[in-house]
């Protein structure tokens, strides 16, 4: 079974702490011990996806000048303070209460449910939808002041008694609407709520840049339930003020970790959160109404992947990265012009560690702040959208590094991830791997897969490394991992995950697509889960592109004798939904770029290369191109510096560019090419075996017969005069030819249209006589 090329991770390294402390000693949490033996948990109510009343509540509007902000309709929770010195004074009851009586640890707590006034309604844009729509962009950095009848830290929640239950269950997958920070009104005063998950944390307080970092000046308050949830609401804290937890274990470990549903990070290398919102008025309707249609797998489906860091660099400073919005108006344009129809970017999910190139995720609910803001990646996705082209994320829930102030040892135990280091830890990349046995950890991860569905109007996710994820002997020597209850290497809690994101993602979003990356023979990848499947839309044709590879590396007088592999991929090639891909793996790590694959002197390549990609767009299946392959760099790609642009001066590179761009033309526009990509009826061979002249001759086929499109690949430089036969009579026109002198080829081919004879050839009443350039790649289509 092929195994991924490992990934250069983040080593854990020690936290520098951002100030000194205050020398105060913490405030003790009251009845913290508690958490330590949870309350008995009631039976979860059965459902399938998050109930309506998890939907996000409205968060206010902090004025500039500390004008009325808007109330927000939230639970606000009044204790009655008990012995700890860090339990709040005891508050009067508040006017139009409604009370309901919830029993906490020691404290007496009562839950007012305050009607509030509907916010005033905002104008909408034209053809808009608005992520978060009810929630409004808050002023960066409130005044750290509060005021005299606010506590430093108010008893508050978003947190039904349903949440818990669904989230301990793990079947609450909309969390990040209620962990985080949240910007909420709370008496008349703007703030901010917070939340975390740390059940074996004996205190939880909020550090950041409006108190000086103090360890004791905002304690959180933990939950009666059992959960492990810390919560409260800190006055006059808003967008843009900087923060992070300090956790104390039960062990007595102190941490100081960022928020893992924060939905901005600094800028690395520092690591704190950011208190921000996700609030954009979206101007992509049409492509929202209609992207089913560009999403259905009877569609074509060709994908530019894209690593935004060194796509292209700023000319003037090529240190710099170009930030989201510069993006969307060089990038966009690009990949309109060479129609692809999906764009699909690496992991933008916060990581720390650039050289991993985003797939050592440390902040998964938030955009990479090296490239601009939340707002500003929505924007370059709409920009996308506007065009007709959809948008892919690249998705890592396979692990994740061990920095400290991450995920790992959250609070101090193995709280993400398994803490049996034979499942937990991953000897290629060096990284923990996610315990998917943990029902927390499950709805963590399928919540922040809908969070960017949702809030980022993502197409589709391309879930990595999904092979590591389920066998446990992945990478593995004997006696490096434990069998699972049958005894076999599958391991069955991540097989358990991948079912229940699928089976989530689509009731939620069934016009987007999941594609798994996956490298192993495992079955049913993409097959539906009624049908025994993992439920994916595609899979990834790793074996294609390994035999592909190694066979267009063979000089051509050797083709002869390793024709097999370039046949092999039809035995199996509709097993699977198949993607098609040459990725980011593939020119790195000395495997040499695309075009310096390919064997022979300078022309040889470049022809090679143009008949690889013809013979790719022809293959069923959908197609991936990685960035730089389009036009031939000759270099292997180096995250460190932009593409090198610099060879579009010349012919030969112009030559593979407009090939490319013309065979995505062709996909887009020639419906046998797309319509059966995953139907054996699409595809019949008129002539695969061919070997001694390595010659391949073969039909794709659409729902009509008159789009029918013949496809013959000669694999070697001679010139050859061959007769082929056609599935009807009539006129052939040559449509493609990688050989004309347009893309830097010979020039040989067919000029006018064929007439067919009534000559029996490759089991087919009609035949044309065609001439073969050179290492090329005609596609015929019967005309008039």
């Amino acid at each position: 079974m092929a195994k991924q090329t490992p990934k250069t991770g983040s080593e854990p390294k020690p936290e520098t702490k951002r100030t000194k402390k205050a020398d105060a000693a913490e405030t003790p949490i009251a009845n913290a011990e508690e958490t330590k033996a949870p309350a008995k948990k009631a039976p979860a109510k059965k459902t399938v996806n998050a109930p309506a009343e998890t939907a996000p509540a409205p968060e206010a509007k902090a004025p500039a000048k500390k004008a009325p902000a808007k109330k927000a309709v939230e639970a606000k929770v009044e204790t009655t303070p008990a012995e700890s010195p860090a339990a709040p004074a005891k508050k009067p009851a508040a006017k139009k209460a409604g009370a309901t009586k919830v029993k906490e640890a020691v404290a007496s707590v009562e839950v007012v449910a305050e009607p509030v006034a509907a916010p005033a309604k905002k104008p909408a844009a034209k053809k808009a939808s608005t992520t978060e729509a009810k929630t409004e962009p808050i002023p960066a950095k409130q005044p750290a002041t509060s005021p005299s009848h606010m506590k430093p830290v108010e008893v508050y929640s978003r947190f039904t008694s349903y949440d818990v239950d669904l989230f301990r269950s793990g079947k609450h997958f909309k969390l990040y609407e209620k962990f985080g920070s949240h910007v909420v009104e709370l008496n008349g005063v703007v703030g901010t709520y917070f939340a975390v998950w740390a059940p074996n944390a004996q205190c939880v307080s909020v550090i950041g840049d409006f108190n000086g970092w103090n360890r004791g000046a905002h304690n959180l308050y933990v939950r009666w339930d059992g959960s492990g949830i810390w919560e409260g609401y800190i006055p006059n804290v808003g967008n843009g003020h900087v923060y992070k937890y300090f956790i104390k274990s039960t062990s007595g470990e102190e941490l100081e970790k960022s928020d893992p549903f924060a939905l901005r990070w600094e800028e690395p290398p520092r690591t704190a959160s950011i208190v921000a919102d996700t609030y954009y008025e979206w101007n992509d309707g049409n492509w929202m109404t209609n992207r089913h249609k560009n999403n259905s797998l009877n569609a074509p489906y060709s994908v530019y992947e894209v690593h935004l860091g060194s796509w292209a660099r700023n000319l003037e400073s090529p240190d710099d990265f170009y930030t989201y919005e510069q993006l969307a108006d060089k990038l966009v344009p690009y990949v309109k012009d060479m129609g692809f129809t999906h764009v699909e970017f690496m992991p933008i999910m916060e990581h720390p560690y650039y050289p991993s190139w985003g797939y050592q995720v440390s902040g998964y609910f938030a955009a990479s702040s090296r490239y601009g803001t939340p707002q500003q990646l929505m924007k370059l996705i709409e920009r996308f959208h506007q065009e007709g082209i959809g948008v892919i994320l690249d998705w890592v829930p396979s692990h994740f590094p061990g920095d400290i102030h991450a995920l790992y040892r959250f609070d101090g135990t193995h709280l993400y991830e398994h803490a049996d280091t034979r499942k937990g830890f991953h000897p290629d990349w060096k990284s923990y791997i996610f315990n998917y046995g943990r029902n927390e950890v499950r709805a963590f991860l399928i919540s922040n897969a809908l969070f960017w569905l949702e809030r980022y109007h993502a197409d589709g996710l391309r879930v990595d490394a999904v092979a590591s994820m389920l066998y446990l002997d992945y990478s593995r020597n004997h006696g490096e991992w434990e069998p699972n209850v049958f005894g076999g290497n599958e391991n069955l809690e991540a097989i358990s995950f991948l079912k229940e994101f699928n089976q989530t993602v689509y009731a939620h979003f069934p016009d987007v697509q999941t594609i798994a990356e996956e490298s192993t023979s495992f079955t049913g990848v993409s097959r539906p889960l009624y049908n025994g499947g993992l439920g994916f839309g595609m899979k990834w044709m790793m074996g294609w592109m390994h035999d592909t590879l190694k066979y267009f590396s063979e000089d051509s007088i050797h083709r002869k004798y390793h024709h097999n592999k370039i046949t092999f991929s039809m035995i199996y090639a509709f097993t699977e939904n198949f993607m098609l891909p040459f990725s980011h793996d593939e020119v790195v790590y000395g495997k040499g770029s695309m075009l310096r694959k390919m064997p022979g002197d300078e022309w040889r390549q470049f022809a090679n290369l143009r008949l690889m990609y013809g013979y790719m767009f022809s293959h069923p299946g959908t197609k991936l191109l990685f960035m730089g392959a389009e036009f031939g760099q000759g270099d292997e790609w180096n995250f460190q510096h932009s593409l090198q642009w610099h060879v579009l001066e010349y012919p030969n590179h112009i030559g593979i560019k407009e090939t490319v761009k013309e065979l995505n033309h062709l996909y887009r526009s020639e419906p046998a090419l797309y319509e059966r990509a995953f139907d054996a009826s699409g595809f019949e061979w008129l002539d695969g075996g061919n070997a001694n002249d390595s010659v391949l001759v073969y039909l794709r086929k659409g729902n009509n017969p008159a789009d029918d499109i013949v496809v013959v690949l000669n694999m070697t430089p001679v010139i050859r005069h061959q007769r082929i036969g056609v599935p009807a009579a009539g006129n052939w026109q040559q449509i493609l030819n990688t050989d004309e002198k347009k893309y830097w080829g010979s020039g040989v081919g067919n000029a006018h249209a064929i007439k067919s004879d009534n000559e029996k050839w490759h089991g087919k009443a009609q035949s044309i006589q065609v001439t073969l350039p050179p290492l090329a790649a005609l596609y015929f289509k019967r005309v008039g």
